[in-house]
């Protein structure tokens, strides 16, 4: 099969590269990020015996969760149609063992947030891919409450910052301050400085304020008084803006939008939803009290696992369709950068990982076309007074794009 799959291009020449996190080692032993104790597949290796990269490995056989499997034997589920084969990344124990984790991360910060579970996924998919995420919506939908439980759930920091018309940059990214006690000058940290940074009503600061963010979420790192500080790993903004109020705000320019990987609508919940919302008033636990779920190599495994993911040429081929399609669009005046068919690769790759597949299909691109280009793309004058939005013209050049099907477009 292997063969097969490699003279279908499916499988570069040469077998399936070991996945290298960035630390450097092979992400073969999935206790790296705290594996089920109960699933048994948490051991090291024996004394005396070799470990293929991709495998755990006992003396005489090969074990992954749940099941036993012949010495000697691989798994094999790939198709010859170029699309939905499994690409030489990560193995599938360990895809399966990062897309479980990931289901409990979702459910642990649903038990505290009540809303839409592909909005939970989507954010939980932003941050993995390691990006920033943005929310515009009204006020009083949960924005706070899915930054605080995404962080809490992973084991990560999290700031806040209320953006003011009066908010300076230093009030973000932190100052150079003198020491009385020491007589020395120092740079005392802004709040920037944590891994998960909610950035509330960023539109109503002004675009000196707003600027501050940029270095930051750019280049993981802040610069003050000729130093560069780099921020904790990993780092994700998630700001927030009522785009239905826009009296005393500062509309974030083109290119700060683009800095964002994803945007997103949390909307109203459904009468269900907010039905448990009031039955769960005084049961359901508050963000802060959420247990840890996740750590940080859970996350490293994941993004490694995201950015080594297999796509087909036919799937390329779609975003390049998708992507080419909003640059000619007569609705659209500003179509897709090129960091935007990256992001949507990279979002894309993400949910992939969260499912369990090492290689991304058509649905994915499908599910993370709108909240990687709707904030990229600008509406035409004439089309924005008829009523047209970026988010009905991606729809609608989604639905008439060739879906690449069998290796063939």
């Amino acid at each position: 099969m292997a063969t097969s799959a490699e003279d279908a291009g499916l499988v570069p020449q040469g077998g399936e590269p070991a996945v290298v996190a960035a630390g450097g080692a092979a992400l073969a032993d999935l206790s790296l990020f705290g594996t089920d104790p109960s699933a048994g597949s948490g051991t090291t290796q024996t004394p005396g015996t070799t470990q293929t990269p991709g495998t755990i490995q006992t003396p005489g056989t090969i074990q992954t969760p749940g099941t036993t499997q012949t010495p000697g034997t691989t798994e094999t589920t790939a198709r010859d149609d170029g699309l939905h084969a499994p690409a030489a990344t990560a193995p599938a124990d360990l895809r399966h063992q990062l897309a479980k984790r990931f289901d409990e991360v979702v459910a642990n910060v649903r038990s505290s947030y009540v809303g839409k579970d592909q909005t939970v996924r989507l954010a939980l998919c932003c941050l993995m891919a390691e990006g920033h995420l943005l929310v515009e919506d009204h006020p009083g939908v949960g924005k706070t409450t899915l930054a605080k439980a995404l962080a809490r759930s992973l084991g990560l920091t999290f700031g806040r910052v209320q953006f003011t018309a009066d908010l300076l940059p230093a009030d973000v990214t932190g100052a150079v301050v003198f020491d009385r006690d020491s007589g020395r000058v120092s740079f005392r940290p802004g709040p920037v400085f944590t891994n998960v940074l909610l950035a509330d009503e960023l539109n109503r600061a002004s675009p000196k304020a707003q600027s501050a963010l940029l270095e930051a979420m750019e280049e993981r790192q802040v610069s003050a008084d000729g130093v560069t500080h780099p921020l904790p790993q990993p780092f994700m903004v998630l700001a927030t803006q009522n785009p239905f109020d826009a009296a005393g705000t500062f509309p974030l320019p083109h290119s700060q939008r683009d800095r964002f990987l994803l945007r997103l609508s949390l909307g109203y919940p459904d009468r269900a939803d907010e039905d448990e919302l009031l039955a769960s008033t005084l049961t359901r636990p508050s963000p802060e009290s959420l247990p840890s779920v996740g750590e940080p190599r859970f996350l490293a495994a994941f993004a490694d696992a995201a950015r080594h993911v297999h796509v087909a040429p036919e799937v390329r081929g779609y975003v390049l369709d998708l992507i080419g399609e909003t640059r000619t669009h007569p609705d659209l005046t500003v179509g897709a950068s090129p960091r935007a068919t990256l992001a949507v690769l990279r979002a894309a790759g993400a949910l992939a990982v969260s499912e369990g597949r090492g290689y991304v299909t058509p649905d994915d691109i499908k599910l993370v076309a709108e909240p990687a280009l709707g904030h990229r793309v600008i509406v035409h004058p004439a089309a924005e007074l008829a009523g047209v939005t970026a988010s009905d013209t991606i729809r609608e050049i989604l639905s008439r794009l060739v879906v690449p099907v069998g290796g063939r477009r």
